[in-house]
């Protein structure tokens, strides 16, 4: 099988024909239809990523396809099952081999597409919001790095859960897709003041930042009291240090929130997060937005335009099949 891996932190990813895995009893194998793209990819090829597996490996988190072969102790699959999975690590392959735990079934009117770039992105912020954040329709909810693939599925899940939706972006276009996933106000953090408008709206009971940086010191001034601060990632490449004091004044909490780490403690609360999720995108209550499409051929285009944020929503690449 074909698969792009990476032999060298140093050096590009390469394209090499490679044996199709030997499962493990509890793994299936899914013909790869689609595998949507991540910055931990990126990270990945570096070598800085917290999770990156041992040279050589193949690249792409998030797949969906067939399944092509089963392992021993798999029950619940069978073969030509239409399914979408978090591998971590595999997906950009003829084949991938993935725990079935790890595993969804897909309706037939899910496009493989949809069902890949849903995973992360909105699993990421499904969960966050709903388990770790509470979110109410009472609530307020402010959108740090809206425009970005994990911002705006935070935008359209707080919608659909009834929140009052504040995103946060730069540049028209990109706010302008905020509003069509149901936010209801947007600012361009490129040309306003993000503390002082949100002040005058009344504050914010959720904060969503992907970003940290200064945009986390700003954020956390437009808190209300009991707000809740979800803290997801770092974009910005700056993690920011937090004033307990500040906390302490509005009791603000901060939720540490890394949604592969549930797949360790949690699985089935993760699992459930997603059957939800799939539910919601099957009942026209969430649209995954894919900002690019490309053949298995142009996946070294796919990565290079991601590391140049050119994209709003997902990247998928598809199988090479």
């Amino acid at each position: 099988m074909r698969a792009l891996q990476v032999q060298d932190h140093s050096q590009k990813p390469v394209f090499l024909d490679r044996s199709i895995p030997t499962l493990a009893a509890n793994q299936i194998l899914i013909r790869t239809a689609a595998c949507a793209l991540n910055f931990a990819d990126l990270l990945m090829i570096r070598g800085t990523y917290q999770e990156t597996p041992a040279l050589p490996f193949t690249l792409g988190m998030e797949v969906a396809g067939e399944v092509a072969d089963l392992g021993a102790d798999v029950t619940d699959f069978q073969i030509g099952d239409r399914v979408a999975g978090f591998a971590g690590s595999g997906g950009l392959a003829e084949y991938c081999p993935i725990e079935a735990t790890r595993c969804l079934k897909l309706t037939d009117g899910m496009p493989f597409d949809t069902a890949a770039s849903a995973l992360i992105s909105y699993g990421t912020s499904h969960l966050a919001l709903t388990h770790r954040a509470k979110l109410t329709s009472d609530d307020t909810l402010l959108v740090l790095g809206a425009g970005g693939g994990v911002g705006l599925t935070a935008v359209e899940i707080g919608a659909a859960l009834g929140a009052r939706v504040i995103a946060v972006a730069r540049g028209p276009e990109k706010l302008q897709v905020c509003k069509d996933r149901g936010a209801d106000i947007t600012i361009d953090s490129a040309q306003e003041d993000v503390v002082a408008r949100v002040k005058a709206l009344g504050g914010v009971d959720v904060v969503y930042d992907p970003v940290g940086g200064d945009p986390f010191v700003a954020a956390l001034k437009c808190c209300r009291p009991e707000a809740r601060y979800l803290v997801i990632g770092f974009a910005s490449g700056d993690v920011p240090q937090i004033k307990a004091n500040h906390l302490l004044v509005k009791n603000v909490d901060v939720l540490g929130f890394y949604w592969g780490g549930y797949m360790g403690f949690a699985p089935q609360i993760l699992r459930d997060s997603l059957t939800d999720v799939f539910a919601m995108i099957s009942k026209g209550q969430l649209n995954p937005h894919i900002g690019g499409s490309y053949d298995f051929d142009r996946a070294l285009e796919a990565l290079a335009d991601l590391k140049a944020r050119k994209s709003i929503g997902k990247l998928v690449v598809r199988g090479p099949v």
